[in-house]
């Protein structure tokens, strides 16, 4: 448990969509995490924004270029001191590469969504990307 003099670190996951599909991305390490599926991002430094610290972490992890668009509302314990925020993103320039942390990626289309072997606290931002991705555009915020 943390305290208000202690807050968490914030660790970003991106949930990358394009053409109605979302970027999955497996996991290399730690070996309890090996196999399973995430969103891809990483902690937030020290002087960053969040979504500077998304922009950064998916271009080291798979040599791309994103806009963060919106947080995903709500926020998910990882560890003790570390809580997970969850941000739409657009891709804007290259092709995804797992060339860190990851060996394989995949784009899910909403009816794939839960094919794959997510991380526990990545499954609620999953669900409600794909409910995002789903809704008629009428209802488009």
């Amino acid at each position: 448990m943390t305290d208000e003099a202690n807050p968490p670190r914030v660790v970003v996951g991106g949930a990358i969509c394009d053409q109605g599909r979302l970027l999955a991305a497996r996991r290399t390490a730690p070996p309890a995490l090996a196999g399973r599926w995430e969103l891809p991002g990483g902690k937030v430094e020290p002087g960053e924004t969040p979504d500077q610290a998304l922009v950064r972490e998916l271009h080291e992890e798979l040599g791309i270029e994103i806009e963060a668009i919106a947080r995903v509302p709500g926020e998910w314990p990882l560890k003790q001191d570390l809580v997970l925020h969850v941000w739409q993103a657009r891709l804007l320039k290259g092709e995804p590469q797992p060339l860190q942390d990851h060996d394989e990626l995949r784009w899910l289309a909403p009816d794939e969504a839960f094919d794959v072997d997510w991380l526990d606290q990545d499954r609620p931002a999953v669900g409600a990307v794909m409910e995002a991705l789903t809704r008629p555009a009428s209802q488009q915020p």
